[in-house]
């Protein structure tokens, strides 16, 4: 037993070693995943409430003051080391608070005014950018929140009455005090657009899923888009930069979708088959002119099966011309020109009741092939990129349809009704369209974004709360960051960077949102202060060859409204170099780790915009 004695302790002795090694190390892991999650999910949860006291007003005019973002993270790279010194940049001169830069009205005057070409986007060269700060009025708030706001806002913000004495009959906008009013008028809506859309509603069927996209051409202030919004139909308006009457900012200020935009000879900047409805009311385009080009355009932004509406001039003519100015003759020729261009589009026209007349585009193209023998014109395109819209020239000619085996299938395949269509897998994915998209990469990528989504909401908790309602996705991909919001109540501009190998906005409307192509070496087509949050996911890995970023970062800035927020993502060297940048713009900000944890080469950059105003001129 003596002999034996020392070789059980020494046993026993080991035993005992190793059992307290592996508690350690485990002790240690565990601390070191709790420190991590604490760094990345909980320390960034008050940075936007110690910011925002009140949605609607500002004590004074100056930067608010904020407490600088905790910062916590796991990578080998220094976040504060950059090649180059931070530049402060300073505001904009006061003239400049409404700025547009592809729309400029001054620069617009040297361009040609046929087909108004002059109004289509024409944007400054390089050495032109502005390398400053857009400033908000002297008296800017934030906007009232949804649903408010479709009703009502800050007249400081939008300080034009222009419209409210124009358009005063019409019941566009009404002044109240402090405040614009909205009451949902229109040209051709004088009892609202909630009477107005009932009796379209009564013509074609609005609230059975089957029609969810839709276009609105000359939009004023998006009324229509506004209340069609309760019928979960999304609505993409444009109207034209004005020189003082800013509709598509009263629209954007509103929580409604919009974009300045025209019809003059390029293709407006959304892909074939995209809206399930288009609509003009009153919006003074010359459908039968120019070889009816504008509604061959049309044509081709309509899904097989769409319906067009129109209200308005030549429709009704023998009731309304003399309050319209123009001859019975000048007015029936018109309308007999635009049936005629229809019939030849193989539309088929459904009804003429009341002020609206209402065409539907055929679900494919096999009969209107063979009409080609009775029609000559316009004749079927000969394309194979009929999704091409950026600085693309509008054509005379029919944007062909997906071929179909049978006279009675929709062309490019039926769409699910909504809501399972944001959810169901597209058809231009379900039949191969879109290069190295299979319906599985689909589903996975659906689910991957609602998982990223439920991290977003960790790190800005008021992503879930209201706080914002425009949001604009400035590498969309196939529209799954949209999808993963739509159970809040925020609508999501989807955009496409041109140049890259996949075109996928043609999927992101059959899933049944909204987006726009658009190169990030220039402008947007929007007003100032006109997004609550933008996603900006490889962004800048996508351009950081093509454009100086300092611009890309300017142009959002301008594109976001005081407070406004952001979420970048991309590599940390990336980064680092945005973060240089927005700290000399007034933002704040902090890198975060990626959702699957602190080892992930790719992070998250989550900024905010300070509030700030100019100050008033002296007279």
């Amino acid at each position: 037993m003596a002999v034996d004695s020392p070789k059980i302790y020494r046993a026993n002795h080991r035993n005992i070693s190793i059992t307290s090694i592996l508690l350690v190390l485990a002790l240690c892991s565990l601390s070191y995943i709790l420190g991590a999650w604490q760094g990345t999910a909980s320390s960034p949860l008050t940075y936007l409430t110690k910011i925002t006291k009140s949605p609607q007003c500002r004590p004074d005019k100056t930067t608010l003051k904020t407490k600088p973002l905790d910062f916590q993270a796991h990578h080998q790279i220094g976040f504060n080391e950059s090649s180059a010194k931070t530049e402060t940049f300073y505001p904009c001169d006061l003239k400049f608070s409404e700025y547009t830069p592809c729309q400029d009205p001054r620069r617009a005057r040297k361009f040609e005014k046929t087909m108004l070409k002059y109004r289509e986007r024409h944007c400054p060269k390089s050495e032109e950018f502005l390398r400053c700060l857009i400033p908000p009025p002297p008296n800017y708030k934030n906007p009232f929140s949804w649903p408010q706001s479709r009703d009502y806002a800050w007249y400081d913000n939008i300080p034009h009455r222009e419209l409210s004495i124009e358009k005063a009959v019409q019941n566009w906008i009404q002044v109240q005090g402090k405040r614009f009013r909205f009451p949902g008028g229109g040209t051709m809506f004088p009892r609202g657009a909630d009477a107005y859309i009932d009796d379209i509603n009564k013509l074609v069927p609005l609230t059975d899923g089957s029609i969810r996209t839709a276009l609105d051409t000359g939009c004023g202030v998006a009324s229509w888009g506004a209340y069609l919004l309760k019928r979960d139909i999304l609505t993409m308006s444009f109207a034209p930069r004005d020189s003082h009457e800013a509709q598509v900012q009263f629209a954007l200020e509103r929580g409604v979708p919009a974009m300045i935009g025209i019809m003059a000879t390029d293709r407006i900047p959304y892909p074939a088959r995209a809206f399930d409805m288009a609509h003009c009311s009153r919006c003074l385009i010359p459908w039968n002119k120019y070889d009816g080009i504008y509604l061959i355009e049309v044509d081709r932004v309509l899904r097989p099966g769409g319906y067009w509406i129109l209200s308005g001039p030549p429709i009704r003519w023998k009731q309304y011309y003399r309050g319209w100015e123009r001859t019975e003759a000048d007015l029936k020729q018109e309308q007999d020109e635009i049936e005629d261009l229809a019939a030849r589009l193989c539309w088929k026209k459904v009804v003429e009741e009341g002020d609206l007349a209402i065409w539907q585009k055929p679900i494919n193209h096999a009969e209107c092939i063979e009409n080609r023998k009775v029609h000559k014109n316009p004749p079927i395109c000969n394309t194979n990129d009929p999704d091409l819209a950026w600085y693309k020239k509008m054509e005379t000619c029919i944007t062909p349809l997906p071929e179909v085996n049978n006279p009675t299938d929709t062309a490019g395949g039926a769409l699910e009704k909504w809501p399972k269509r944001a959810i169901s897998v597209p058809p231009r994915i379900h039949f191969g369209s879109v290069q190295g998209i299979t319906p599985k990469n689909f589903k996975d990528d659906t689910k991957l974004w609602a998982d990223r989504v439920n991290y977003y909401k960790k790190l800005i908790p008021p992503l879930a709360k209201g706080r914002f309602r425009n949001i604009m996705d400035m590498n969309a991909g196939l529209g799954s960051f949209a999808a993963a919001l739509v159970q809040y109540p925020v609508w999501v501009m989807n955009v496409i960077p041109t140049g890259i190998v996949r075109d996928t906005l043609g999927v992101i409307y059959e899933r049944g949102f909204i987006g726009t192509y658009h190169d990030w070496c220039e402008a947007f087509s929007t007003y100032p202060r006109t997004y609550d949050l933008m996603h900006a996911d490889s962004v800048f890995s996508i351009y950081q060859d093509r454009c100086d970023m300092t611009y890309i970062l300017l142009e959002m800035d301008r594109i976001l409204r005081p407070e406004g927020t952001v979420i970048f993502r991309d590599s940390v060297e990336v980064l680092v170099k945005i973060q240089s940048i927005t700290d000399g713009m007034r933002w704040r900000s902090q890198m975060m780790d990626h959702e699957s944890g602190p080892f992930n080469p790719e992070k998250i950059l989550v900024a905010v915009k300070t509030y700030w105003t100019s100050q008033p001129k002296q007279q």
